[in-house]
C-alpha cells in the first residue's frame, strides 16, 4: 500500500490479515482498593479489598489487540499445567482467542502480574514466574506447534513478543526465524535484553529507549542523531530492515534503509502505560503485513500506544478510535 492509500481502506486491510504471536503469555491481575490509614504493624497502607481483575498479558495481550484491530492472531506459547494456566485458559476463551498453540507444562508456574491498585495509585507489584529457559521436550513441543500452524495457515506476519520468561530461547528463535525466512513470511520483534540480538534478518526491530540504551557501548538519547547510530547499529548486528525504538512521553523513532521519522506523542491524559509496547508492536506489525509507509506506520503504532495509556491497567486498542484519530491527524486537523 502507498502513503495516499485511504484509512478506510488500511484498516479493512488489516481485517484480512492473519498474525502469528510467539512468546511469553500470563495473566496481569489486579487487586483494586481502598486507603484510609496507615498499618499499626509497619508504616505501609492497608488496602481494603474492592474487586479483583484479571486480564491477559504479555503475547495473549499482543493477540488480544491483533483481534482488536480485526485481523485473526493465532498464538503459540507455553503455561504452567496449574490452576493459573486454567485460569488464563479461561480468560483467553472469554476473549475469542486460539488455544490450540499453547504449550502445557508440568515443570513450570503460570506467569502471574498481580498489581494492587487503591485510589489510581500503583502501590505494589507480586510476580508468580520461572523465568528459566523450555526444556528440550517443551522447546520441541513448541516448535511442533509453530510449523503446524504455519503449514496449516497462511500467516502474513510472525511477531515475537519476548518478557524473558524463558519462551524464546536462542533456539527458538534461530528456528522460527529460519522458518519464517524459508516461508517468506515477516517477522517483527519485541526484545528483551537476554536474548536482544538473537533476532538476525527481522523485518522490523522494536526496542525501547531503555532496552537499546542498554545493549549498546554509546550513550543513546532522544534526539534525531543519537537514534540514528542505533538504527545503524541495530541493522549491523541484525541485518534487520527497519528498526522502530519508542521513547516513552516523547514518541518514537522509526527507520528504514537510510530514511528516518522522529513522530512525537500527541496530547493524553495518561492514566497508565502498561500495555503500551504490546499496542505498538501489534500496530506496527499490522502495518509491516501491508507494506504501509514509515509515515503511516510510525503515526498508526504512535496513536495506537498513546490511546491506551489513557486507560489504569493494560487494555486492547479502540480500532473505531484509532482511525478516527489516524484520519484527522493525516488531514492535519488534529496536531
Amino acid at each position: 500500500m502507498t502513503e495516499k492509500t485511504e484509512a478506510g481502506a488500511i484498516f479493512r486491510a488489516f481485517e484480512q490479515l492473519r498474525v502469528l504471536i510467539v512468546g511469553d503469555i500470563m495473566i496481569d491481575r489486579y487487586i483494586y482498593g481502598a486507603v484510609s490509614r496507615i498499618s499499626p504493624e509497619a508504616p505501609v497502607p492497608v488496602v481494603q479489598l474492592q474487586q479483583i481483575e484479571d486480564r491477559v498479558g504479555g503475547a495473549a495481550n499482543v493477540a488480544l489487540n491483533i483481534k482488536a484491530m480485526g485481523a485473526t492472531p493465532y498464538l503459540c506459547s507455553v503455561a504452567g499445567s496449574d490452576a493459573n494456566g486454567a485460569a488464563l485458559m479461561a480468560l483467553m476463551a472469554g476473549y475469542g482467542l486460539p488455544a490450540q498453540g499453547i504449550v502445557k507444562s508440568d515443570t513450570r508456574t503460570t506467569t502471574v502480574k498481580t498489581r494492587i491498585i487503591a485510589q489510581h495509585q500503583h502501590l505494589l507489584r507480586l510476580d508468580e514466574e520461572d523465568t528459566h529457559d523450555l526444556n528440550e521436550r517443551e522447546t520441541a513441543q513448541l516448535l511442533e506447534a509453530v510449523n503446524k500452524l504455519l503449514d496449516d495457515v497462511d500467516i502474513h506476519v510472525i511477531i515475537f513478543q519476548d518478557y524473558n520468561k524463558g519462551v524464546l530461547t536462542a533456539s527458538v528463535i534461530q528456528s522460527i526465524m529460519a522458518e519464517a525466512g524459508r516461508r517468506g513470511i515477516p517477522t517483527t520483534v519485541d526484545p528483551k535484553n537476554k536474548n536482544f540480538w538473537a533476532y538476525r534478518q527481522a523485518t522490523l526491530f522494536k526496542p525501547n529507549l531503555k532496552e537499546i540504551q542498554q545493549q549498546v557501548s554509546f550513550a543513546v538519547g532522544a534526539e534525531a542523531d543519537s537514534l540514528q547510530r542505533a538504527a545503524r547499529y541495530s541493522r549491523e548486528k541484525l541485518d534487520n530492515r527497519y528498526t522502530l525504538i519508542t521513547l516513552s512521553d516523547k514518541g518514537l523513532f522509526i527507520e528504514n534503509d537510510g530514511r528516518y521519522l522522529l513522530a512525537p506523542t500527541h496530547p493524553r491524559d495518561i492514566a497508565d502505560v502498561c500495555g503500551a509496547g504490546d499496542t505498538v508492536i501489534s500496530v506496527a506489525s499490522l502495518a509491516v503485513a501491508l507494506s504501509l509507509s514509515i509515515e503511516d506506520t510510525a503515526l498508526l503504532a504512535n496513536l495506537a500506544g498513546g490511546q491506551v495509556c489513557e486507560h489504569v491497567g493494560v487494555a486492547p486498542v479502540d480500532k473505531q478510535q484509532l482511525l478516527q484519530e489516524f484520519e484527522l491527524v493525516r488531514s492535519g486537523s488534529l496536531h
